[in-house]
């Protein structure tokens, strides 16, 4: 018993770490819980079940196991939000969004470097991080639906679209072929122009929600990420292009 007494300040030790590591070789964020302190909390209950007095400091740790539990279960869940939204960002817009995941990790910092369990504004980091989670996961669900929707959707269109069309049931003149590829071009060219400026348009909506998201002070909207994504689309658009002057 007197052994357990003294081994009570070396397990409140661990409250005293930070609330988050990062792992030094994967670089993933972990939830920085020394099981030692759960550990303790049960000892401490079954002790008291025994009707065997427990020291001050203790009592004191068993008295916030539901604080501790809870503020672990949820950052627990927001690194595991973390991770999950990061995973469904497309490789085309993950430099792009650098710096919005960039203002997810700068909410989560304090967590890795100031505070601690037994700090007292915990609630209010966790509600940060909350908020700022959500943000980042409107912003990528909002691209991953531009990209798949109005940009790539709109690009399988335009490769697919035929310029010639050939009768097959039915022989024709030279001069009625011809009028029939005239009228068959122009149909289709205004689908092409149209379908363009749906792609054009996209792109340029996608770059405004990139700049319409709030980052932090130190990290700003990457303009040479920005470029290449203009760049990566005019020439995802010529090879539909050309695509479709192939196929037909």
């Amino acid at each position: 018993y007197e052994a357990w007494c003294k081994s009570v300040d070396a397990a409140k030790a661990g409250l005293r770490a930070t609330l988050i590591i990062r792992h030094p070789q994967h670089n993933t964020l972990h939830v920085n819980f020394d099981a030692q302190v759960l550990q303790l909390i049960r000892e401490a209950k079954c002790l008291q079940r025994m009707s065997v007095e427990i020291p001050e400091g203790a009592r004191t740790v068993q008295s916030q196991e539901q604080r501790f539990k809870g503020y672990y279960d949820e950052l627990r869940s927001c690194l595991s939000d973390f991770d999950r939204i990061t995973s469904t960002i497309s490789p085309t817009t993950l430099k792009a969004l650098g710096p919005h995941v960039a203002t997810v990790e700068a909410a989560l910092r304090p967590g890795m470097v100031a505070l601690t369990w037994t700090s007292m504004n915990l609630g209010s980091y966790a509600s940060k991080v909350r908020a700022a989670l959500n943000q980042l996961e409107h912003l990528v669900g909002t691209i991953n639906d531009l990209v798949e929707n109005r940009i790539e959707k709109n690009l399988k269109v335009i490769s697919r679209i035929l310029l010639v069309d050939l009768p097959t049931d039915r022989s024709v003149t030279l001069d009625e072929f011809v009028s029939m590829q005239e009228l068959k071009v122009r149909t289709e060219s205004e689908i092409l122009i149209a379908k363009n400026l749906e792609v054009e348009t996209a792109v340029e909506d996608l770059i405004s929600e990139l700049a319409r998201y709030p980052l932090c002070d130190d990290d700003t909207l990457d303009t040479e990420a920005i470029n290449l994504l203009r760049v990566h689309y005019n020439k995802m658009l010529y090879t539909a292009l050309l695509n479709c002057v192939k196929n037909s």
